[in-house]
């Protein structure tokens, strides 16, 4: 099987196959930070993993197209960025294989193992950016003629079956992988929020004063509401998805937006964003409002500092970077939710 899914002699398509496979790795990667409703994120994540694990079945390919270009061109090019581009595919592979297995326990210097495999990525992208604009090789027509098409399809195939062999052996070893959820998040802290790893964006902190109010601006007036006055009673069991790879189940206390912003005189279809007191934001579909809670308890207590005290959005179904914390302002507005950046950028 492998041996017909691959091309039979190393060189063009084995450099081709590595870059379409880089591509979709990075591409699902970048894509599963997004996605957080099950079906979605399990199809990207399984895009991601079966893209990772198809760069090693090309390795041996791959090793004599290296032998053969250092042979040609020794002393005529700088192999620096090649080795540089080799040494962080591997290191992205594995730290993202050790993260599956293990979970988000596992830590290098203080940096948790998923930061890293994040980190190794990015710079994979910007070396394999160098390497191919340095690289001779360029787009044929041949490239898509159906028999490399069937070859595309082979591979996939091989590296969907590896893909799927790893996840087989994590659920008969019982490893802590085989437990993750569909976005490949592992789960910490389900019903016990101090058990809650303390996380946020990378460009937000937790404030020295979160203060006690929020701004309500809709409908042309502002209305500035306690923080105590939002537990109104509405509960709402939601998972909190963050993108540092762990996941927790948690019922949540406060109020419903669309209950806040009943006769408001809201326009038909616009948004609500919902800022932080750090300034960090994000903007939803005021069609959401119905499933969106203002929470002030989590499980039955008081939010901490950590987790948003005095109040956080609750966006189920959404990944943890839009469950905006120590929110202080929730204005609607006319602006569709789509216009703004796909991740925080402040």
């Amino acid at each position: 099987m492998l041996r017909g899914a691959l091309p039979a002699r190393a060189g063009r398509r084995t450099n081709l196959g590595l870059l379409v496979l880089l591509l979709v790795a990075g591409g699902t990667g970048v894509l599963a930070f997004g996605v957080g409703t099950p079906l979605p994120s399990r199809l990207v994540a399984a895009a991601h993993g079966a893209a990772g694990l198809g760069l090693l079945l090309l390795v041996p390919w791959k090793a004599v197209v290296v032998r053969r270009s250092r042979a040609r061109t020794r002393g005529r090019r700088d192999p620096t960025a090649a080795w540089g581009l080799a040494v962080l595919v591997g290191l992205t592979v594995v730290t993202g294989l050790l993260h599956t297995v293990a979970g988000p326990g596992l830590a290098v210097g203080g940096v948790a193992l998923l930061q890293v495999h994040v980190a190794t990525a990015v710079g994979t992208a910007v070396l394999l950016a160098v390497h191919a604009v340095g690289s001779r090789q360029r787009p044929r027509r041949g490239d898509a003629s159906r028999r490399g098409l069937l070859r595309a399809g082979d591979l996939a195939v091989a590296a969907a079956a590896l893909w799927g062999a790893v996840e087989g052996g994590l659920r008969l070893t019982g490893a802590p992988g085989a437990r993750r959820r569909g976005t490949g998040s592992h789960e910490r802290g389900s019903g016990d929020p101090a058990a809650m790893p303390v996380t946020q964006w990378f460009t937000d902190a937790v404030p020295d004063d979160a203060g006690g109010t929020v701004e309500l601006v809709a409908g042309g007036r502002t209305t500035r509401l306690r923080a105590a006055d939002l537990d109104r009673g509405d509960t709402v069991t939601a998972v909190l998805d963050c993108t540092g790879g762990w996941y927790a189940t948690q019922e949540w206390r406060g109020v419903r937006l669309d209950r806040l912003l009943a006769g408001a005189g809201l326009p038909e279809d616009g948004s609500v964003d919902v800022v932080s007191v750090t300034g960090y934001r994000r903007r939803l579909p005021l069609a959401d409002a119905g499933a969106l809670l203002l929470a002030t308890h989590c499980a039955g207590r008081p939010l901490s500092a950590g987790h948003g005290a005095p109040v956080r959005l609750v966006a189920p179904g959404r990944r943890g970077y839009w469950w905006v914390k120590w929110v202080r302002r929730v204005e609607v507005v006319d602006a569709p939710w789509w216009l703004q950046p796909p991740f925080p950028l402040t």
